[in-house]
């Protein structure tokens, strides 16, 4: 619980320098700067690691810095995270060949291999993992917050890609995290509670989870959600771990929980977001997966830390 795949990181962020005039433009130009691209929320990959290039060796990249992040820095150097235009390569002529000024980035970009941070995170080195982790989360926020939402004029980036600025009123905005909790509910029986979402695909089954509203606290969020998806009151809650979930703007808050004593397991899902639950044993949750009946949450998530924690070891 305290090596989430998505809270791995060995990079020092660096936040002093994001200040400093002109950085950017001094981190493309210097040499051990490495670049991490993503594409429409993508990151390239390569051989279970972050596909890193020289920004020298990023053919047809213009280093617009309203698509470029700082990440950090280490002792190999520096990252940047270039985000590149959702629009890339689809604007082509009657030969099909793109346009001009992004004929040399698309043959490049068209060379690599993009993943999702969901489906590699746990298997990313830790370095690559909290590159990966951060850039993907300022990609979201910058993506959808161009405005300014004081009084509605565009923004522009500053601070190394941290802050956006009103070119109005000239306010500063910063990244956002939308704190929710996940927890891993049990009963006097210890059987441990999973549900299932209705935009999950069949068989999919994970620990309930929500946001937390505001004025409410955390452990409050867990009794609430529990009690709304499920059905189920619960008493004592114990935080466990916590990790970034980056889709979009996430940081998920992870807990054990007991149902309340006294209280009934009688599961009684809401319908809307919960379209099944139940209490499992440890036997038949690993029955249930062997015979595909369950399918787990993906080993980037928390919630599958959380079930396994409950079980006593790996579950597939």
């Amino acid at each position: 619980m305290h090596d989430l795949p998505l809270g791995r990181s060995t990079v020092d962020l660096d936040a002093a320098a994001r200040t400093r005039p002109g950085v950017v433009a001094a981190l493309v130009s210097a040499p051990t700067t490495r670049v991490l691209l993503l594409r429409r929320g993508l990151v390239a990959t390569r051989d279970g690691a972050l596909d890193l290039h020289a920004p020298s060796d990023v053919a047809g990249a213009t280093w617009d810095p309203e698509h470029l992040t700082y990440l950090g820095k280490d002792a190999d150097g520096a990252y940047l995270a270039l985000t590149l235009p959702e629009t890339l390569g689809e604007e082509r002529d009657l030969d099909g060949v793109p346009i001009q000024e992004d004929a040399a980035l698309v043959g490049f970009v068209d060379g690599l291999r993009f993943s999702h941070l969901r489906d590699v995170g746990d298997a990313l080195p830790d370095r690559d993992a909290g590159l990966a982790t951060t850039a993907v989360a300022l990609a979201a926020w910058h993506a959808r917050h161009p405005r300014c939402p004081r009084c509605g004029e565009m923004t522009e980036v500053v601070e190394a890609g941290w802050v956006r600025r009103c070119t109005a009123d000239h306010s500063l905005h910063y990244p956002r995290t939308d704190p929710a909790v996940i927890m891993a509910v049990t009963d006097a029986e210890d059987r441990v509670l999973l549900g299932h979402a209705a935009h999950w695909p069949d068989h999919r089954y994970s620990t309930l989870a929500g946001y937390v509203e505001p004025g409410e606290s955390i452990e409050a969020a867990v009794r609430r959600e529990v009690a709304e998806e499920a059905g189920i009151a619960v008493g004592e809650v114990e935080f466990r771990a916590s990790q970034p979930w980056p889709f979009p703007a996430s940081l998920m808050l992870g807990f054990r929980a007991k149902v309340a004593e006294g209280a009934s397991t009688d599961v009684t899902v809401d319908g809307v977001e919960i379209t099944a639950a139940r209490f499992f044993s440890r036997e038949e949750l690993a029955a249930a997966v062997r015979d595909g009946e369950v399918l787990l949450p993906m080993r980037s998530s928390i919630a599958l830390a959380l079930i396994e924690e409950w079980f006593g070891g790996p579950l597939r």
